[in-house]
């Protein structure tokens, strides 16, 4: 299936720019391009085979060799094959994860600073528990 920019750009932002199985940064330019860094190709998540179809929800970026190795298996295993269970957040989701992640750090460092030093060890605890917790990235912090 051809797919339009507008589609192919869709499909990229929905991970970041990241391959949903593997996890590798993919580069947009490079989609359908073989033996270029970041190739990828639309991935259809339940294979067509199995009766996947082209609608959006089954659509994600992959890069070619992880594509071509998943075959008709479920993203499922081909995702336990680089120990990943989900794919890579949209940059909307990934900042929206970032600041929560950020919230909670802060409380944490604040409780635990606090605890140990009084209030101004709550100050520095809080801000660098928020510091911390909003520069990790959320697609590496469980499934």
């Amino acid at each position: 299936m051809a797919y339009s920019k507008h589609e192919l750009d869709w499909i990229y932002d929905r991970t970041s720019g990241y391959c949903h199985i593997c996890g590798k940064k993919l580069a947009r330019k490079n989609y359908g391009t073989f033996d270029v860094k970041g190739n990828w190709e639309v991935e259809h998540s339940n294979a067509q085979c199995n009766g996947g179809t082209d609608r959006a929800c089954n659509l994600f970026a992959a890069c070619i060799s992880c594509n071509r190795k998943k075959g008709a298996v479920t993203t499922r295993t081909a995702r336990k094959w680089h120990g990943n269970t989900c794919a890579p957040l949209s940059s909307e989701k990934r900042k929206t994860a970032k600041f929560e992640n950020g919230v909670l750090g802060a409380a944490a460092g604040g409780v635990v600073g606090g605890a140990l030093f009084g209030p101004p060890g709550a100050m520095i605890g809080a801000a660098v528990g928020g510091y911390i917790a909003g520069k990790k990235n959320p697609d590496k912090m469980g499934g």
